[in-house]
């Protein structure tokens, strides 16, 4: 038996399979509404009807100023969750179950559109950018100081993740993912790099969880006990002194007492420039790490290409599922080559594509 291609039953969804589509920014919402749009369900889809278990949505802002870029989706009006309802249909009707992954940019926000030559500056106002805002006036390196969050802005942003939870719920998702990595907001107050606060979000480690674990309370509040809640977190920030992955550990283990059910374990994004060494399955250690000293369950990502490996991971007891990104762009229908090559049939292999089946090569 496969583990990668055992099911999961987290909360009351079961996910046919244990490989996932990790969230990727799309930068796709041109008219800066934020308003997914025909890529987005294409987008999804194709994902989808490629055999993969989840799809997760990509960091989907929970206010226009949580966003990343003014290119990026949003779910903060209705407009945009009847949007996002279409595209669950989409990825419902390819027998995979939907995620949206919900986010806050923090400091790094206002940046102009991801993978251009003018990325990784913040965007003015007068071109339609807007304040980005953290835990203390420290910059992310080549952006803006961000203005600090008061306890008036704090509020709101809670509340802005339990709207749009719920919109969440109404679109029709079956998983919410609380974005907590890469050096966005919930990050920025994590991190002792980005957070010298003196009051009750500042400090200890457990005065820099509070942000997250109330948002996790509110979520917690507005949707089914029977929806599961993800937290991606950035186990480490690289760098002496900063995030660590026993702090993450500690922190996912709160978080579980308090809601979250499952830890999507990548890493860095709090500070530009840095040397990370990135190998095959360089964060897998992190994920066994938070996952044994957390007592939590959690997915690996990063570096993961071959079916084999993949396998591996969950046969070794490293992690429970595992996220894609790069590989299933370049192969959207990976998963079911990766069920040819560990010699497992699946029930869900489309129809049309018989006449290409990886097992008849």
């Amino acid at each position: 038996m496969s583990k990668l291609f055992e099911p999961l039953t987290i909360r009351g969804v079961t996910f046919r399979n244990r490989l996932w589509v990790a969230p990727m920014c799309q930068y796709m919402c041109l008219d800066h509404d934020g308003m997914p749009n025909d890529w987005h369900l294409m987008n999804a889809g194709s994902l989808a009807a490629g055999g993969t278990g989840l799809f997760l949505s990509e960091a989907t802002g929970v206010s226009p100023e949580a966003r990343i870029t003014s290119e990026c989706a949003g779910i903060w009006n209705d407009a945009q969750r009847d949007q996002w309802k279409r595209i669950v249909s989409l990825v419902h009707q390819q027998g995979a179950a939907a995620g949206i992954q919900l986010a806050h940019s923090g400091r790094k926000g206002s940046d102009y559109r991801g993978f251009t030559a003018a990325a990784g500056v913040t965007k003015p106002i007068s071109e339609g950018g807007w304040r980005p805002v953290g835990p203390s006036p420290i910059a992310c390196p080549g952006l803006d100081v961000p203005d600090v969050l008061d306890q008036a802005g704090i509020d709101k942003v809670i509340d802005d993740f339990g709207t749009a939870a719920v919109r969440a719920v109404e679109a029709g998702f079956d998983v919410i993912e609380i974005h907590a990595a890469h050096g966005y907001l919930i990050h920025n107050f994590l991190s002792p790099l980005s957070n010298e606060r003196t009051d009750e979000y500042g400090g200890s480690l457990e005065n820099r969880a509070r942000l997250l674990l109330e948002i996790i309370d509110r979520i917690r509040e507005v949707v089914p006990e029977s929806m599961p809640l993800f937290v991606r977190f950035s186990a480490t920030d690289w760098v002496e002194n900063g995030w660590q992955t026993e702090d993450t550990a500690q922190v996912a283990h709160w978080a579980n007492e308090r809601g979250a059910d499952f830890f999507d374990i990548s890493s860095g994004g709090l500070i530009r420039d840095i040397f990370i060494s990135v190998s095959p399955g360089y964060q897998v250690p992190l994920t066994e790490t938070v996952r044994k000293l957390g007592n939590v369950a959690a997915a690996a990502v990063g570096k993961i290409t071959s079916a084999h490996q993949a396998e591996s991971i969950l046969a070794d007891g490293h992690a429970d599922a595992i996220f894609m990104g790069r590989e299933l762009i370049r192969d959207p229908h990976f998963p079911f080559r990766a069920a040819a090559e560990l010699g497992v049939t699946v029930d869900y292999y489309p129809l049309t594509y018989t006449a290409a089946d990886w097992g008849s090569r």
